[in-house]
């Protein structure tokens, strides 16, 4: 029982569980734009 309770105490810590989750910022206001684009060329069908 020990080492079952070590063992979820690690895995806990290895995901990233530190905490409580906390919202992100608000943006200002006006317009915001954000993301990712890829444009590329096909060459062969």
């Amino acid at each position: 029982m020990k080492y079952a309770a070590l063992a979820f105490v690690l895995i806990l810590a290895a995901c990233g569980a530190d905490g409580l989750p906390s919202a992100p910022e608000q943006p200002k206001p006006g317009l915001n734009v954000s993301g990712e684009i890829k444009i590329g060329v096909q060459t062969e069908l």
